[in-house]
């Protein structure tokens, strides 16, 4: 069985592919303040950032102003930690 930490490493090599809705689906099913990090990444790339918000408060993080790519690196340096 695959656990939670491979789903999010999973979501976030699709969304570096291109696939932000297979990424979405991944993160969407898990309950963890991990994937609801992820989750508002992604929503904040979608460019919907009333969804993102939500989800980024209900990770305890405060929505980044830097960039897309410099939060992908973030996240993906602190899921790879685990």
């Amino acid at each position: 069985m695959t656990n939670i930490i491979d789903e999010l490493k999973r979501a976030l090599e699709l969304d570096r592919d291109g696939d932000w809705d297979r990424a979405h689906q991944i993160v969407q099913r898990i309950e963890s303040m991990d994937s609801y990090w992820i989750h508002a990444y992604l929503h904040r790339k979608e460019g919907a950032l009333g969804n993102s918000s939500y989800w980024y408060n209900r990770a305890k993080k405060t929505m980044p102003k830097y960039d897309l790519d410099q939060e992908w690196n973030e996240l993906c340096e602190y899921i790879m930690s685990k």
